[in-house]
């Protein structure tokens, strides 16, 4: 696969009948190795090990309602009261990120009412703060650490 703009991180793999799987730590099965889910799991592990983001915490690939259609976020993470604390959309590497990317995950984060947006394609990320009092977001550098 190919090298993203994350650490290193350890993975672990399987092969069955010719299709590389990785193990989702969230999840806890093996998921089928595509060129999202190597950013997914790149991403999760960041949550994890650079953020110090709770494993309990963290949803991964979960079916939400916005306007009616079913959409599937890729990682939410909760605060300790339940509210959403982040949404993160993860691309393929060859995905440009734009202003579609942009409006998929406001359109998430309408239902789900998170304070801080990520866009990643595993090469280039984005970091947003929201404020919901004028309906717009703000870039960040970085999402914070984990408080407790």
């Amino acid at each position: 696969m190919q090298q993203l703009n994350f650490p290193q991180f350890s993975f672990r793999f399987k092969n069955s009948e010719n299709k590389i799987s990785i193990f989702d730590v969230i999840r806890k099965r093996f998921m089928i190795l595509q060129p999202e889910e190597w950013v997914r799991q790149h991403c999760i592990h960041y949550l994890i090990d650079v953020k110090k983001y709770p494993k309990s915490l963290i949803n991964v690939e979960k079916e939400l309602i916005v306007n009616t259609l079913k959409k599937r976020y890729d990682i939410v993470v909760f605060n300790p009261n339940g509210n959403i604390h982040l949404i993160v959309e993860c691309k393929s590497p060859s995905v440009t990120i734009d202003q579609n990317t942009f409006d998929q995950i406001a359109q998430y984060n309408m239902a789900l009412n998170a304070t801080f947006l990520m866009i990643t394609n595993g090469l280039n990320h984005y970091y947003c703060q929201m404020d919901f009092k004028n309906k717009k977001y703000r870039f960040l550098k970085d999402i914070p650490d984990y408080q407790v």
